[in-house]
């Protein structure tokens, strides 16, 4: 399937990414010690955005590659605003910070070379709200570039997924000429909480695009050099905010009077862990937090539910969604209590495209630095908003797939500890760059 130019072409990639590699290590050590998370990361996108236009990219941001109402979990004003003046502090780009700021911090670097299909890959920038370790034997801390933001820390290797696609852009950039049509880069906000993905699909960013890849760093754990196109699937789900509010009265005083907001909450709670599974797949539901009341002797007025709901097919997630919708409103009614949702983050589930699989696996084995292809669809246990960006471009006729890139680790994502080995990182660009430059001609033929 590869001839001796497409031969010669990745092993040309191959040395520009050898020389990158310094480069492309520093991004990631300094997108790791500036951590922010989703819809401030301010510094992280003006950066980026630089970056790319330095590289001669068509560079796109803000509200041009996001719709605004479509956007989830989004900070309070205060909040923007003072992370952005942090951004700023920190050696954010101040013209892109400007147009990113207020929770727009989305991204997408262009490149054209005449005729050919329009492919895009998408990055994910965003930290979680984890405190760094400062152990000795934590890597990043020993070397310097810990997190410096409190409650903040690339533990899932957005970092290094940030890192990987600018160096995708350099080597783009300097292949340029071998480029026949358009590659997108595109730089998403708020991954975590599958806040951000939404909002820029629904932008229409990636409407035109004829072969879309995402990927993760570390799925495939203690494995730099292999990578992986086959997921059993990510799954669906949904995060939903419940605020109820009642009326507060002595306890003992004037009972009758109150309008109990905390009973509406637990009643809810327990009969929200009370949905009946689906006899098609996996579903789950999960009422992670639950605060309400302000003391002994106060009938209590307010409350608050932090839930999620997740199925191995968006159809079940929606089946379990809907009836913890129904019993938020109906404890409300019980209890004679107002209520208040707000959906925080949602995902659905997708499918890579078999087809488009098979050819980046024949593709991606042309990388002398891949030292395995794993063949065993790999069950993930989370939800990825990616997946509104795969069934975006398949709804059109295009072709998507999400790709793992292994990786050596201390500690699982989201760990205080978690760290990657960096050698993985210029073979994530190597690959990515050659499996987009492949495409010049879509899959029927190699450059």
């Amino acid at each position: 399937m590869v001839d001796d130019k497409g031969i010669k072409m990745v092993h040309r990639i191959e040395t520009i990414v050898n020389d990158l590699s310094k480069r492309i290590l520093t991004y990631r050590r300094d997108f790791h010690r500036y951590a922010e998370t989703g819809w401030i990361e301010v510094r992280t996108a003006s950066l980026i955005a630089r970056r790319l236009d330095q590289l001669g990219y068509e560079v796109r941001v803000g509200a041009s590659v996001l719709k605004a109402s479509e956007r989830m979990g989004l900070p309070d004003p205060e909040t923007l605003e003072m992370h952005y003046l942090r951004a700023l502090e920190q050696g954010a780009d101040p013209e892109y910070a400007e147009l990113v700021k207020n929770g727009f911090t989305a991204v997408v670097g262009i490149i054209k070379n005449g005729d050919g299909p329009v492919r895009a890959a998408r990055f994910d920038i965003d930290a979680v709200q984890v405190q760094e370790s400062n152990d000795p034997g934590h890597f990043p801390f020993t070397e310097g570039f810990a997190s410096v933001n409190p409650n903040m820390m690339h533990a899932c290797g957005h970092d290094a997924h940030a890192a990987i696609g600018l160096g995708v852009a350099e080597t783009l950039a300097t292949l340029k000429h071998e480029l026949h049509g358009t590659v997108k880069l595109i730089f998403q906000p708020a991954e975590e909480g599958v806040r951000g993905a939404k909002a820029m699909a629904a932008s229409g960013i990636v409407d035109d695009v004829d072969y879309m890849i995402g990927g993760h760093i570390g799925i495939v754990p203690h494995a730099c050099g292999k990578v992986s196109f086959r997921l059993a699937g990510f799954l669906a789900t949904t995060k939903i905010d419940v605020y109820y509010e009642g009326k507060s009265s002595h306890a003992a005083g004037a009972p009758e009077r109150g309008k109990n907001a905390l009973l509406a909450a637990v009643t809810a709670t327990a009969n929200i862990h009370s949905i009946s599974a689906h006899s098609k797949g996996k579903s789950m539901v999960n009422v992670g937090c639950l605060n309400a009341g302000t003391g002994r002797n106060v009938i209590p007025a307010t409350a608050f539910m932090s839930l999620e709901t997740r199925g191995s097919t968006s159809e079940i997630n929606e089946y379990v969604k809907e009836r913890v919708l129904r019993i938020v409103d109906a404890a409300a009614k019980m209890y004679e209590v107002q209520k208040k949702i707000v959906f925080m983050g949602a995902s659905e589930t997708a499918v890579g495209n078999q087809d488009f699989i098979e050819y980046a696996e024949k593709i991606v084995a042309e990388n002398r630095h891949i030292k395995a292809i794993v063949s065993e669809p790999i069950l993930l246990a989370g939800s990825e908003d990616y997946t509104y960006f795969m069934k975006a471009v398949q709804r059109r006729g295009g072709k998507a797939l999400f790709m793992l890139y292994g990786t050596d680790m201390k500690e699982t994502h989201h760990n205080s500890a978690f760290d990657i080995d960096e050698r993985s990182l210029p073979i994530a660009v190597t690959t990515i760059s050659w499996l987009l430059l492949s495409l010049n001609n879509g899959m029927r033929t190699v450059v």
